[in-house]
Formats: structure tokens, sequence, C-alpha cells
């Protein structure tokens, strides 16, 4: 027989709330996105004419990687189970899910918050966070650009820059998950 603390009535009725706003926040995000636009346009026309011609065109640069983005979301819908993404950067993919996440994210190319929706979806699938953490700080190295940096700094300056990068982002990613398995030991500890 379970015993109902009166906290457990309150956090359930607070999550349900927190549920349904969450359900519907991309319409209210989009309704107010709107209605901003709206009342901004009474009041200056032209400036809201230019700003949607940049975001216009800013949303036409970005549909290759975001369809690139779209599909690997689909594939890993498709072929990925919970399991398998646990297994290759879960909770006990150790080095190899270091090496994937820092490898991938050297590879990665386009805008950052085009790949936002994929982690995410990974993350919710077993993902460790401290590997997205990686894998967002070894953007910062660009193959194709490697060798403009090295014409500009010289070459040891490349071959002694990359590793450093390399460090830091594991050193983050395990800083994030310090502080993420803290929270889930506190957690725990007043449940």
């Amino acid at each position: 027989m379970k015993v109902m603390r009166a906290t457990d009535k309150v956090g359930n009725e607070g999550g349900e709330k927190k549920r349904k706003w969450d359900k519907h926040y991309d319409y209210y995000f989009l309704g107010s996105v709107i209605f901003l636009y709206f009342l901004l346009f009474l009041f200056d026309p032209e400036s809201i004419y230019n700003s949607l011609k940049v975001s216009g065109n800013i949303f036409i640069q970005i549909i290759p990687v975001l369809l690139l983005v779209i599909l690997f979301m689909a594939l890993i819908d498709y072929f990925l189970h919970p399991k398998t993404v646990s297994k290759y950067v879960g909770r006990g993919s150790g080095i190899k899910g270091w090496f994937l996440a820092i490898s991938t994210g050297i590879l990665s190319h386009g805008p950052i918050y085009v790949w936002y929706p994929l982690l995410k979806d990974l993350r919710d699938r077993g993902m460790k966070s401290g590997l997205i953490a990686a894998f967002l700080y070894s953007r910062a190295i660009k193959i194709p650009l490697l060798p403009l940096m090295a014409y500009y700094f010289g070459a040891l300056f490349v071959v002694v820059l990359l590793p450093y990068i390399v460090i830091a982002s594991i050193v983050g990613g395990e800083i994030i998950e310090l502080i993420e398995s803290g929270k889930r030991q506190n957690t725990i500890k007043y449940s």
C-alpha cells in the first residue's frame, strides 16, 4: 500500500498544468510573434517589411542544413531505438561515446541552432548531456577552415590549438555530467 504525501497531490496537479502549457507552447509563441509583428506594422511598416525580408533570406540559407537535420531525425526515428542510443552515447557508452560526440561535432556543418532539435531527440532517447556539450563545443573545429587558420596563424598554432579544443570539450561535458548527477541525487534524496 502506497502512502500519499501532501506534496504528491500538489506535484501532480502542477505537472498536469505544466504539460498542458508545454503542449500548446509552440502555438502561443507563434501567436505572440505574429501579434507583435502586426502591432509593429501599424507603427513602422517599412521596418517590418525589411525584417521579414531578412528573415526570409536567412530561412533560404538554412534550408539545406535544415533538410539534412530533418532527414537525420527521420532516420533516427526509424532505425535507432533507445537501447541503441544508450549503447553508443548513453550512460555506459564510455570512450566510444566521447569519440562519437566529438567527431560528429567536428564534422557537422551549418548553423548550430538547426542541430538543436536532433540533439534534443537524441537526449530524449538516452544520450548523455555531457556528450551533447562535447558535440556543441567541438563544433569550433571547422575542417574546411583549417587551411585558412594555418595560413593566418601558422601550422604550429593549429596543431597546438586543436587538441586543446577537444580536451576542453571533454572537460565541459564532464562538468555538465557532474552537475546533472548532483541534480539527480538531490531529486532522489528529496523524493
